[in-house]
């Protein structure tokens, strides 16, 4: 799969230009890169990308293909929620902390439910912003899976929001894709959110 730079001709820089780029920043923070503390912080800033924006190297409908037809007729919604998920702002690269509920009706075929949950993951890994990320997941699981209907929420405390610009605190966003079933049946459509609201705790971004 290829990641966005990639398809769009940019060549990825290396360990080494990665590294620099750190040492820039640090200076026009307006610290000082070669003191003690702060001499392994480029490496490790390098390192920490990997990790935080592994999803531009995970390709979300590989992890939907292996499914299963023996579900001995089950033919009602398949609910996974409140999954820990964590993003990053694409405007000010700053973390997106929330959760996400998915829910579909199957239709002769489901998934591992620990698949739901990496393709949050694909997606959240990324620069991004909510609306899209929450587009992203609902189309993928329809596009593999081709359920009756997917539905998906997510509902996130932005740090540019709160530890920058207007430092709202407390404030959370929720953004929601329907399709199939879940966009034309308004029973299917409450009956999801139902149990996805079925639940209690906060969570702190």
């Amino acid at each position: 799969m290829l990641t966005p730079a990639e398809t769009s001709g940019h060549v990825r820089p290396s360990q080494a230009e990665a590294e620099a780029a750190v040492r820039t920043l640090l200076l026009w923070a307006g610290d000082d890169p070669g003191r003690e503390g702060l001499l392994d912080t480029p490496k490790r800033v390098a390192k920490s990308y990997l990790e935080l924006f592994n999803g531009y190297r995970t390709d979300p409908v590989q992890l939907l293909q292996r499914s299963f037809e023996e579900v001995a007729g089950y033919d009602e919604m398949v609910v996974l929620r409140d999954i820990r998920l964590e993003s990053h702002c694409e405007h000010h690269m700053v973390p997106i902390i929330g959760r996400a509920h998915v829910g579909y009706l199957p239709r002769g075929r489901v998934v591992g439910i620990s698949k739901l949950a990496r393709v949050v993951d694909a997606f959240s890994k990324r620069l991004q912003i909510q609306e899209k990320l929450t587009a992203q997941i609902a189309n993928a699981i329809n596009d593999v899976l081709d359920p009756i209907g997917v539905a998906v929420v997510v509902e996130a405390a932005h740090q540019c929001m709160t530890t920058r610009g207007v430092h709202k605190h407390g404030v959370t966003m929720v953004t929601s894709t329907m399709l199939g079933a879940f966009r034309d049946d308004h029973a299917t459509r409450r009956e999801f959110l139902s149990i996805i609201n079925g639940r209690s705790g906060t969570f702190e971004g």
